[in-house]
């Protein structure tokens, strides 16, 4: 009965979706207030029926109804609460739902807002974010529905039971299969939830934007409106990213974070449109520039959004991250097709609308090196995505799928991401409208000294790989020039204002948040570089089978191997240990504790040890282990330098966003965004 019925609220919210749709069309072209208040109030309606269908997803879950596929396919008996809560995201149709959920929630969050100034503007804001929810409402209804038991189709519990397949009236399984070892991880209990509210927070500047091009509004007001809502869609778009990289590195035991992986790239494509999008709408909110460019970037933001989650559940790409091979992506791909023709569309129509109010003066202005910095970026998409697509042009064309390594993206993407970091030195000394060479390196001057002094310093500590003394001069120019640019306007505060200077560097930074908090976003890149510099151009390895008191070393380090043991755990999966000592200039420090698991239904599950320092990480992997009675065991170890500047410049990340974002009600009210 409880499968029967969410599986109705879920076709109830999307015939209200639909509903939405056309009353908010019927009230623009009516100029009926009373049809857009009707779509707004059935909008605002989606949310709290979706959460009662999710809620209800969620205590089958929990509650073992393993008549259900996919109960069955993402929970067991042995599974603590809080995974079979989280087993919600663990399978394709569960995320479908949490995709819709989420899409409600924050769709049904910014009907809330007053709309008095832009009345227009509601009725488009409704239908986008309407279609988009009804769509993915549409993959659970039709294609993947959770509620589905094992003799159903999609359509749910409407096929009379004299339909149903030889032996599908057995005895309800007593047990469930679980989740896959591999998503038991906290990094992936967050990092899904992570993504898809990064995803479905760009829908909403993506909607403003098309209601901006609908009406014929070409000023930056969607913007402004959107601003917070950007912010908050790039901040969990890039935690997701950050979470899936350490789960790759705790989980999948192959020593590294990013692997160049299709799903990975399929994520990373609209960060990299979205990140472009961010740096480009501050010149149209100074300038009144780039609207065109603008328009373009938020609707390759969302398409990409569509893009990516079509990757990951279509099975049309193989990856550790992807779904099974499902029967949506058709389904996914004419509404990517759709949804993108519309738009570019609308925007080729208001094309001439949309020129810039000011004419760019100067290549050395900031706003040129915006703009080089916007292109480097959608150099990096370029690569990336033709990465992604090359295998299924190849398998169209000669019948044969041929896949694109990690060494194509590194050579193609290296001296790209090289020069955004150059930018980042560089772009907050230049001035807005006219600037020239002469007064961009009289700025320049004064921090470029301290960071020419890196690479002689790494030159004599004996760093001969010029790609290392290149990569680590840029990162020094970057801190640099934000450390100087934090100098030079709290001393300015300082002697006009007569304060101290932290007192001046406190309130110079509470008055210009957005920009102090965007150097600190900065800073927080480049902390990740030494990190990611680190791992690609220092990490070794070695691997060896190793008798009881026999040792492995690897760049200084010894690793003896003292002892192995087999012991069951309490949920059912057998844990096999090595006990591993680490000695460093034959003084000890401390021991490590690679396991091999093996659960109940047969899936392992590689964890290694790791000892971490602000230098390095030592990872030390049980490789393929099978035998506990033999005197010997293989395992593979990893010296990985630097690694942890990499979660460290994440955790600035959070810091330097949350004084961006921070709410300035005097700002917003200026801006007349409350």
């Amino acid at each position: 009965m409880l499968a029967q019925f969410g599986f109705g609220v879920f076709v109830l919210t999307f015939l209200l979706a639909l509903f939405s749709v056309g009353a908010a069309v019927a009230g623009y072209f009516g100029n009926s207030d009373r049809w857009v208040e009707a779509a707004r109030r059935a909008m605002l309606l989606t949310f709290p029926l979706i959460t009662l269908g999710t809620l209800t997803l969620v205590y089958l879950l929990v509650t073992g109804h393993y008549e259900l596929q996919y109960v069955y396919a993402v929970t067991s008996n042995d599974m603590p609460f809080y995974l079979k809560v989280t087993a919600l995201w663990g399978g394709q149709a569960g995320s479908l739902v949490l995709w819709s959920w989420l899409m409600s929630a924050f769709a049904s969050a910014i009907t809330l807002r007053k709309w008095e100034r832009d009345r227009e503007l509601l009725p488009w804001v409704i239908v986008v974010t309407s279609v988009t929810l009804a769509f993915f409402l549409a993959l659970s209804i039709l294609y993947e529905n959770p509620f589905a038991r094992w003799w159903q189709t999609a359509l749910g519990d409407f096929v009379p039971r004299m339909f149903a397949p030889a032996g599908a009236l057995a005895v309800t399984p007593s047990d469930g299969q679980g989740l896959n070892p591999l998503l038991r991880h906290p990094g992936m209990i967050l990092h899904p939830p992570m993504l898809y509210l990064g995803f479905v927070a760009f829908v909403i500047p993506f909607a403003f934007a098309i209601a901006a091009l609908v009406t014929g509004r070409s000023d930056d007001r969607w913007i402004r409106l959107t601003r917070r809502w950007t912010l908050v869609a790039w901040l969990f778009l890039s935690l997701g990213l950050v979470l899936g990289m350490r789960w790759a590195y705790d989980v999948l035991g192959w020593g590294g974070y990013w692997a160049w992986d299709p799903v990975e790239i399929a994520a990373l494509m609209p960060w990299l449109t979205g990140t472009a999008f961010l740096h480009s709408v501050m010149i149209q909110e100074k300038r009144g520039m780039f609207k065109q460019w603008n328009m373009l970037l938020i609707i390759l933001t969302y398409s990409l959004v569509i893009f990516g989650t079509f990757l990951t559940r279509s099975g049309v790409l193989s990856s550790v991250h992807a779904f099974a091979e499902s029967a949506i992506g058709p389904m996914f791909f004419a509404f990517i097709g759709i949804t993108f023709v519309i738009s570019v569309a609308l925007l080729i129509y208001r094309w001439k609308d949309l020129r810039a109010e000011v004419e760019m003066t100067s290549f050395f202005s900031r706003e040129a090196l915006f703009l080089l910095n916007n292109l480097l970026f959608m150099g990096v998409l370029i690569v990336c995505f033709w990465g992604v697509i090359f295998p299924l042009i190849s398998e169209l064309v000669t019948g044969q799928k041929v896949t694109v390594g990690p060494p194509f993206y590194l050579r193609a993407n290296a001296p790209l991401f090289g020069a955004l970091m150059a930018l980042m030195g560089i772009a907050p000394l230049s001035a807005w409208g006219k600037s020239t060479y002469k007064t961009l390196g009289r700025a320049l001057w004064k921090p470029s000294i301290p960071a020419a002094i890196v690479p002689i310093v790494l030159v004599i500590l004996g760093v001969r790989n010029w790609i290392a003394l290149v990569g680590f001069t840029l990162v020094a120019l970057v801190i640099f020039v934000t450390l100087f640019e934090f100098w030079r306007g709290a001393r300015s505060r300082q002697k006009k204002q007569n304060e101290n200077f932290l007192v001046a560097f406190w309130r110079l930074a509470g008055h210009n948040r957005r920009r102090y908090g965007g150097y600190l976003i900065h800073l927080s890149m480049v902390v990740m570089a030494i990190g990611i510099l680190g791992m690609e151009l220092y990490q070794t390895t070695t691997q060896k089978t190793l008798a009881v008191g026999e040792d492995i070393q690897i760049s200084g380090y010894t690793l003896r191997f003292d002892s192995l043991a087999q012991f069951p755990y309490t949920d059912g999966r057998i844990v096999t240990r090595a006990v591993m000592s680490v000695f460093k200039d034959g003084k000890f420090l401390g021991e490590l504790y690679p396991r091999y698991d093996y659960y109940p239904d047969g899936q392992p599950m590689t964890i290694a040890g790791v000892r971490s320092t602000l230098a390095d990480d030592l990872y030390v992997v049980l490789v393929n282990w099978e035998n506990v009675s033999s005197a010997e065991a293989p395992f593979k170890v990893y010296h990985n330098p630097l690694v942890n500047w990499l979660w460290i410049g994440s955790v600035m990340f959070i810091f330097g966003f949350l004084v961006a974002a921070w709410p300035d009600r005097e700002e917003e009210k200026r801006a007349g965004t409350i």
